[in-house]
């Protein structure tokens, strides 16, 4: 079973999409191992979004990520990685496809509802960043 990191974005929480968006994810068989909730430092989103750091967008990232709560989850699938970026879409909400999370949810290119890793490498970075207690676990 593979991991990644997941988190809904402020809009969706402003918009009151969090039991949704979970529904969506329970149905396609994903399994929720660790959940919580918390405002993001900027400390902790630029950790995060390193490696969009020197991006035209990182700056309005961070502040956009930073700007309310967030829920964040390790989710458990196999190939769970690829399996959560084909349910949740493309980043771009016009170009997601029918029926994916920020198709479904997302107002525009940055408040795009959520977050998943891109990567296998780069779930476990931000697992680590934003689960601190699994750092001594690695």
């Amino acid at each position: 079973m593979g991991q990644t990191l997941f988190i809904i974005k402020p809009d969706a929480i402003e918009d009151r999409q969090v039991g949704a968006i979970i529904s969506i994810l329970e149905r396609n068989g994903i399994v929720i191992k660790r959940i919580k909730m918390e405002t993001l430092t900027r400390k902790r989103a630029e950790d995060l979004y390193n490696v969009h750091r020197g991006k035209p967008f990182y700056e309005k990232l961070v502040k956009f990520i930073t700007s309310g709560p967030v829920i964040e989850m390790i989710l458990e699938h196999e190939n769970c990685v690829e399996y959560i970026r084909e349910i949740i879409g493309a980043t771009d909400p016009q170009k997601a496809a029918e029926g994916t999370i920020r198709r479904l949810f997302a107002r525009n290119l940055t408040e795009n509802a959520v977050h998943a890793s891109d990567s296998v490498e780069n779930a476990r970075k931000e697992i680590t960043c934003i689960f601190d207690e699994l750092k001594s676990l690695n």
